[in-house]
């Protein structure tokens, strides 16, 4: 039985590829039996950014609003060499961010 854990941490703005890069980490996690905890889904951090409508300052002070959603999910693995290097080979979309942290 393995004490060392691996925590994959990843982001992304599109809920579809964040998902599908959930999957084929999932489906890596069962065809080696490890255990596997997650993805779960952390707060959606959202970036709101307000520019004036009008260019030159003159007129009603009009505002729009431009944001962007951030998408987070967990994953707790069992840190097993085979295994790690198998999600390492996983095609990561270019939009996704990941971050693997390894502990005891």
């Amino acid at each position: 039985m393995s004490a060392h854990r691996a925590r994959i941490r990843l982001s992304g703005q599109n809920t579809d590829s964040l998902a599908s890069v959930c999957n084929q980490v999932k489906k890596i996690a069962e065809r080696t039996g490890v255990r596997m905890k997650g993805p779960i889904p952390l707060p959606t951090r959202v970036i709101t950014v307000p520019v004036r409508k009008s260019p030159c300052g003159n007129g009603t002070q009009t505002f729009e609003h431009y944001e962007m959603r951030i998408h987070k999910r967990l994953i707790d693995i069992d840190a097993e060499e085979r295994t790690l290097k198998q999600i390492m080979r996983v095609k990561m979309p270019d939009d996704i961010h990941v971050e693997i942290e390894l502990s005891r």
